[in-house]
């Protein structure tokens, strides 16, 4: 999955990133759903270990455009995990308290503790991006906040966690075909919104918006992943394999028990 893995100091740009890639897997979509099943069974015996050990803390970060996949990306890759283990921090448009603080005051508040998992369904990367697009914030504020953002992520680092941002990619027109499903299907057309269909004329200020979001605060202590994400599947397929194969990487063990218990006698 390092083909998606942004090298620090790199300038991207997200017209060289194929949303529709599927090259990491050779085999049909069905196939690649049953591995996705697979991946979530070794995340649920990963985050057991996470918390038994009690050592790590997990934060996942996803980020993208309406009808990227982040609520279904979550879904599919935790869904053979504890409900227990896992936490979903969602942001939206700040509260009248929470604008009272700075930016990052919210955010902190749900960053993991030692052995859990915390899923960040959109982030602080919203107000480098959101708001620097709708010009909620000046030219001067949103370009510190790289160096800011950078910082705090690198002492969460250093406290002990380990952090993975995925930006889910999803071509113009194939976002264009999701709404059209949301209008469309009584089903889904709870979340359909003309709001939705405004934002599409900031696309160009979006992508240029994350382009340097993503060049400027990939760092080797909280990389990003361009996921392709045009096909659900394989969206999955890339979220779920990190995932797995980061938390392999930390060489957990289970603890000890604190006295010899094979020799007591359970009556």
């Amino acid at each position: 999955m390092d083909r998606y893995r942004v090298k620090p100091g790199s300038s991207i740009h997200l017209r060289h990133w194929d949303p529709g890639d599927t090259s990491a897997f050779q085999g049909a979509k069905q196939q690649a759903e049953a591995v996705v099943s697979g991946k979530s069974q070794e995340l649920d015996v990963l985050q057991e270990l996470l918390y038994a050990e009690h050592q790590h803390k997990l934060l996942i970060i996803l980020q993208g455009m309406d009808t990227s996949g982040k609520d279904s990306t979550i879904r599919r890759v935790f869904q053979h995990v504890d409900p227990l283990g896992v936490r979903v921090a969602s942001f939206k448009a700040p509260s009248l308290e929470e604008q009272s603080f700075d930016y990052l005051w919210r955010v902190h508040s749900q960053v993991p503790a030692t052995g859990e998992i915390v899923i960040f369904n959109r982030s602080h990367y919203e107000d480098v991006c959101i708001a620097r697009v709708r010009s909620l914030i000046s030219r001067p504020v949103w370009q510190r906040r790289y160096a800011q953002i950078n910082d705090f992520e690198r002492m969460l680092w250093e406290e002990g966690a380990t952090i993975l941002k995925f930006f889910l990619h999803i071509s113009e027109d194939e976002q264009g075909k999701r709404l059209e499903e949301r209008r469309d299907d009584p089903r889904k057309r709870w979340k359909f919104s003309s709001a939705d269909v405004e934002e599409r004329k900031f696309w160009p200020s979006y992508m240029e918006a994350y382009e340097e979001a993503l060049s400027k605060t990939s760092t080797e202590w909280a990389p990003w992943y361009v996921v392709p994400a045009n096909h659900k599947w394989y969206r999955n397929l890339v979220v779920a394999s990190v995932i797995v194969e980061t938390l392999s990487g930390l060489k957990m063990h289970y603890p000890k028990a604190a006295e010899d218990v094979e020799r007591l006698t359970i009556e």
